[in-house]
């Protein structure tokens, strides 16, 4: 039964598809296990490795994959290093690229946001134990296959450190030979080693000259490689230094060894951890490739949205729904050759196992499939010589050995079921291995030409017709499934296209029995119907489409109205917000001026400065009031009669009352408003009725009561910092006209030190000012430079 399924897996080529698959894998273990793929048979199995796929696709889409590079198998180096043996530099480098790997991917995992949907497979990364000490321990020791560093131990840098100065002696030794009266003898002026040891080249005539140890002679022998005795001593020492080195070397080696062996379970486990999500993230480059998505597993039947067979180019490859299982457990296509019916055969068997190795198929969202023990396939060219099989043969004993192996978990693909004997015999053992394979509970999906198994799907329930369709006008196929609808036959409509001539085509319509033209007379009419159908359907799409874009506009419009609207009412309240900060600001302000007030009442004992200072505020008060819009304007008083000298007028914008000196040639007054003179015309000013001697004393005595209120609202000092400097030099000029108001004699600018850019601009303005008498700096206690004390004229 096994070797059955397993050819029914090479048959259905799924091993094609693991070859891509594991071309997307990185480590070469990686790339073997994705090749070794094979079906699972067991639900929550082929559930779980989905769910794998899926959370993997989900990490790649928003942080990329994760690094997988320099991962290599590490089992037996791990192994030798426990038992005491010194690994050597590719198999420690090997280690580390492990460690460097499995911490790369815990921070790859560690760097995601708090917020994101945890996954099923953020345990195989949290499982991942990355070991920075051992790894910066190996990569700091161990420059290259063929280096160790000098920072590998203090021992290893002291030895090197002599062993260059010992090269270095016998370099000058031989280079002042090189450079002496002896360089005659030589046969370059170079130096060089033999067996490790420093040498110069000698001419053979001359080797006597140069007394020395002789290492090698050249091949033609006119060479001989010599130690001069000056060097041998220095030779000897270095040979003595390299010794060491090279078992100070291999102390490292056994050390790191050692290390290697206390972590070898952490290693080995990040090195299946590693493989393990490899092989994940392999089927989540896959599933974006052929852009598939993960179909959910069901207890009964297969559904395949738009389904695309995933070894076809996907710009070309036609999709269809496909379905069997539920409504019907067996699927009769009929149709024309190099129809698609193969195809679509094959398509349903190699999704259904790619699926239950836990890859993503090219199907659209909303698709599910049952899990199978076994899908068994007999399809394609059986014949065998070596066997000497027919055709008919060959297919009947792969036929034989399905039925015996299928069960009620068995989904069983059959490829031109009857094709190789007599037509007749054929149909009906056909319809007689379907039916059987129905009663063992198996998903039976059939290819057929027989006319009579299309009758028999027609007239037996759970037995459903599907044709491939195919273009008379164009001769060719659509690769279009029709489910529902059988195969017509098209065999004297291509041939009439073909040219056959009609009494040709007549004749052998002749020879067809009345029942096979009724049937196939069925079948055109139904294909009619099938045509008219899907063109007033595709109708009825457009017309849809049509009313939900309308609806969709309507949609955007409301929505854009509301929108206004909101802005509207938000601008509205913002306003209203603004209005009433201003108001309790203005109050807090207010208050906070009584509270002065009230401070120096207690201080002077003034209570009709207080109470006039009162009336000021609460006339603030009734200004903030008029900004919220909750107090109604004063109307306009009525006109009066023209001025004339001596009456008393009040200046309608100003709200100050003056007297006529006279009146000029052109109707405009001479006024005279206190100590100024001030010409208005009559429109301008109102006369003042039966003001009394009484009334005009009255005002003097409310003219000072102001005065008061103004030196009383009037404050020593004024705070700049925090502005700029043509805003600190208006809010200056406002504080000086109140102080002079005020009539203050001294007052204090605080504007900060900072930069000076402040305090520079408002002395430039004081030193302009009509006001000010003097300034200077603060003094200690007073603010130092952060100040400048003035003193008003």
């Amino acid at each position: 039964m096994t070797d059955l399924f397993e050819k029914s897996i090479q048959t259905l080529e799924l091993p094609r598809v693991l070859e891509r698959l594991a071309e997307q894998a990185v480590t070469a273990e990686g790339k073997e296990r994705c090749a070794a793929l094979r079906p699972l048979t067991d639900a929550d199995d082929v559930k779980r490795r989905l769910a794998e796929t899926t959370a993997a696709v989900e990490l790649m889409t928003l942080s990329g994959t994760p690094s997988f590079s320099g991962v290599k198998p590490v089992g037996a180096s791990l192994q030798r290093a426990n038992m005491g043996g010194a690994l050597n530099t590719r198999e420690l480098l090997d280690i580390a690229a492990v460690l460097r790997a499995a911490r790369s991917a815990k921070e790859y995992a560690d760097g995601r946001a708090g917020g994101e949907k945890r996954t099923c497979i953020d345990h195989l990364f949290a499982s991942l134990t990355p070991n920075r000490y051992l790894e910066e321990k190996i990569t700091g020791s161990i420059v290259g296959e063929d280096e160790i560093a000098d920072s590998a131990s203090p021992e290893l840098a002291s030895i090197r450190r002599h062993i260059r100065s010992t090269a270095s002696k016998v370099r000058d030794i031989l280079n002042k030979l090189i450079s002496s009266n002896q360089a005659k003898y030589l046969q370059e002026a170079i130096i060089t080693q033999r067996n490790d040891r420093y040498v110069v080249p000698v001419k053979s005539e001359h080797k006597n000259e140069v007394p020395g140890l002789v290492h090698d002679v050249s091949s033609s022998g006119s060479t001989f490689f010599i130690e001069p005795m000056g060097v041998v001593k220095a030779n000897n020492e270095l040979r003595e230094l390299q010794a060491r080195e090279e078992k100070e070397i291999e102390r490292i080696l056994a050390e790191l060894s050692a290390e290697c062996a206390s972590y070898r379970e952490d290693i080995a486990q990040n090195y299946d951890l590693l493989i393990l999500l490899d092989v994940i993230f392999a089927r989540a480059k896959l599933s974006y490739r052929m852009k598939g998505s993960e179909p959910r597993i069901v207890s009964r039947g297969i559904y395949l949205r738009r389904a695309r067979h995933p070894l076809l180019d996907p710009n070309k490859a036609v999709p269809n729904d496909l379905m069997l299982g539920e409504e019907f457990d067996t699927l009769v296509i009929t149709g024309p050759n190099t129809g698609g019916k193969t195809v679509t055969l094959k398509t349903i068997g190699l999704l259904v196992l790619m699926a239950q190795c836990g890859l993503h198929i090219p199907v659209d969202g909303d698709s599910h499939i049952q899990v199978f023990s076994r899908v068994l396939a007999d399809v394609g060219d059986e014949q065998s010589i070596a066997q000497s099989l027919s055709t008919f043969s060959s297919h009947m004993v792969n036929i034989v050995g399905i039925l015996e192996a299928a069960d009620d978990e068995t989904l069983i693909l059959f490829d031109e079921l009857g094709a190789g004997t007599d037509p007749i015999e054929g149909a009906a053992l056909a319809a007689a291995i379907i039916e059987s394979a129905r009663e063992l509970g198996a998903l039976v999906a059939a290819t057929t030409h027989y006319a009579e198994l299309k009758v028999y799907a027609m007239t037996t329930k759970g037995v459903e017709n599907a044709s491939c369709e195919f273009n008379v006008d164009s001769l060719a196929p659509t690769y279009r499934l029709l489910i529902g609808i059988p195969g017509k036959s098209n065999a004297f409509a291509i041939s009439e296209r073909l040219g056959l001539p009609k009494h040709i085509i007549q004749k052998a319509a002749d020879r067809l029995d009345a029942e096979n033209v009724r049937f196939e007379d069925v079948l055109t009419q139904l294909d009619e119907q099938r045509q008219q159908m899907e063109q007033e359907k595709e109708n009825a799409a457009k017309l849809r489409r049509e009313m939900e874009n309308s609806a969709k506009v309507a949609r955007e419009y409301r929505e854009k109205l509301e929108q206004e609207r909101a802005k509207a009412v938000e601008k509205a309240q913002a306003e209203a917000r603004r209005i009433l900060e201003e108001a309790r600001e203005t109050a807090d302000q207010v208050f906070q001026e009584l509270n002065d007030m009230r401070k120096r009442q207690r201080k002077e004992e003034d209570w009709q400065r207080v109470n006039e200072a009162r009336s000021g505020l609460k006339h603030r008060l009734n200004e903030a009031e008029d900004k919220l819009g909750r107090r109604k304007e004063t109307p306009a008083p009525p006109p009066t009669r023209p001025a004339k000298a001596g009456d008393t007028v009040e200046l309608v914008k100003m709200g100050t009352q003056a007297t006529v000196l006279s009146v000029n040639k052109d109707g405009s007054l001479q006024l005279q408003a206190g100590i100024l003179k001030i010409t208005a015309k009559q429109s301008e000013v109102r006369v003042v009725e039966g003001e009394s001697q009484t009334k005009k004393e009255a005002q003097k005595v409310i003219r000072r009561a102001e005065h008061k209120l103004r030196s009383l609202g009037a404050s020593p000092e004024v705070d700049l910092r925090g502005m700029m400097t043509d805003e600190a030099v208006g809010a200056l000029d406002i504080f000086l006209d109140n102080a002079v108001m005020g009539r203050l004699t001294e007052v204090v600018v605080i504007h900060g030190k900072g930069t000076g850019a402040v305090r520079k601009a408002v002395r430039e303005h004081l030193k302009r000012s009509r006001y000010v008498k003097s300034f200077r700096p603060g003094r200690y206690g007073e603010g130092e430079d952060g100040v400048t004390v003035v003193e008003l004229k």
